[in-house]
């Protein structure tokens, strides 16, 4: 379809309307395309290509490592022996198969309580033994208080009354199981 053009009349009556009318938006103006220049590509064809696999950019340098934890309390050698050989009699024993992590650090927190009103001096805390991942097809995290134990026994009102913490013997659980020793008061 061609265009017809307009007449000297209806041209001069289209500029009288368009000084009349506001655009909606301002249009900006497209800038220019500046003219390509060799130059980059001549930098391009200049430069040496590296052959083989280019190894990846490395990572900046990790932060520095977090101050060393505070050591473990250290009991005396007797403490260490009866650990080691099975000899030390719990003064208590805690169980916490089958709680939920509130109910549990509730437990613990109790019995810490009742162990310093009784001057029992070494608790027996059965965790379960800790699982690193979940089982195929189990839908919740195994070893959750063992986890947390420790982060409980720190903030616990009795922290500073914990002489050590230890894992029991076998003949008392083993990995699944915890010394709580208590200091005298």
């Amino acid at each position: 379809m061609s265009r017809r053009r307009l007449s000297a009349e209806e041209r001069a009556l289209w500029h009288k309307l368009t000084a009349t009318v506001t655009p909606l938006r301002r249009i900006r103006p497209q800038p220019v395309p500046e003219p390509a220049t060799i130059e980059p590509f001549a930098q391009a064809v200049d430069t040496p290509r590296v052959k083989g696999r280019v190894p990846p950019l490395r990572k900046p340098a990790a932060p520095a490592p977090a101050p060393p934890p505070e050591p473990v309390p250290v009991l005396d050698g007797s403490w260490e022996k009866r650990i080691r050989s099975g000899r030390l009699t719990p003064d208590h024993s805690i169980d916490l198969h089958g709680l939920n992590l509130a109910a549990a650090h509730v437990r613990l927190d109790r019995a810490l309580g009742d162990a310093l009103l009784m001057g029992w001096r070494v608790l027996l805390v059965v965790t379960g033994k800790p699982r690193p991942a979940p089982a195929p097809g189990e839908p919740r995290r195994r070893g959750a208080i063992r986890a947390e134990i420790g982060d409980w026994l720190a903030r616990s009102p009795h922290a500073q009354r914990i002489a050590s913490v230890r894992q029991a013997h076998p003949r008392h659980g083993g990995e699944g199981a915890l010394y709580i020793i208590l200091r005298r008061s």
